[in-house]
């Protein structure tokens, strides 16, 4: 495993791309409604990724149609925006990465479409609340499988399931680097974290089984069981003092 540690010139190129990822999905956050399709959002993003000075880091990667992953209540990640209606009660992934001056920053939310089930709402709030855990064990001398079993640890002992087929990762000039970030683990094992090291921290939290299927499209992920999935991500710089979230504004 070859973990690539990032200079200061470096992270500070990688904020940039970090606040603008954070400032479109905020933007995204405000535009949803009943109603609208979803490849409207994806029109969005690029209109906002361009006046800003960035492009979609994934568009055309292997493949991927689209600048922005927008997932539906039981598809987990990589969801392809398209025709398909958005309605009251939905809850909708917005998973987006962008790439300013060679270097990526990636961030995901899940929000709800107005009125959304208790059931729904807990499972966001649960998922959220993983993440925050999960980037607060990312201290340096720390290892990879303490952020790993403190996000497993958090959603499992709340009556939720992690998926396991899908991690956070590395990033930096490519947007998947290493090393592979599962949202399960043993705390002690694994790398030890050092001063940095950017990382991709996302659980993705389902309300029954963990298990997946791809969809006939081959990129959209579902649960197996069809129940609600959620999915956080946020950017990660280790420093000296601590994490740094560079997927904010």
């Amino acid at each position: 495993m070859s973990i690539i540690i990032k200079s200061d010139r470096e992270i500070a190129v990688m904020r940039q791309a970090g606040r603008i990822v954070a400032t479109v999905l905020e933007l995204l956050k405000g535009q949803l409604r009943p109603g609208m399709k979803t490849k409207e959002l994806d029109v969005i993003a690029v209109r906002e990724l361009e006046k800003l000075g960035a492009k979609s880091s994934s568009k055309g990667y292997h493949g991927f149609p689209a600048n922005i992953c927008i997932s539906v209540n039981d598809e987990i990640v990589h969801g392809i925006p398209g025709e398909r209606i958005l309605y009251e009660g939905d809850i909708v992934s917005l998973d987006l990465v962008a790439n300013i001056n060679g270097f990526h920053g990636d961030a995901a939310i899940t929000v709800g479409i107005g009125e959304v089930s208790p059931q729904a709402k807990e499972l966001m709030e649960t998922t959220e609340g993983a993440l925050k855990v999960g980037i607060a064990a990312a201290y340096p001398g720390a290892r990879l499988g303490d952020i790993s079993a403190t996000i497993q640890n958090y959603a499992e002992s709340r009556g939720y399931s992690v998926v396991r087929e899908y991690t956070g990762h590395g990033i930096g000039r490519e947007m998947h680097e290493e090393p592979s970030i599962p949202n399960f683990g043993l705390p002690g094992s694994g790398p030890v974290l050092r001063k940095g090291m950017t990382l991709a921290l996302e659980p993705m939290v389902n309300i029954g089984d963990w298990h997946t299927r791809l969809g006939d499209d081959r990129w959209t992920v579902f649960t197996a069981d069809g129940g609600l999935s959620a999915h956080f991500e946020n950017t990660i710089a280790i420093t000296n003092a601590g994490p740094e979230v560079l997927t904010t504004v």
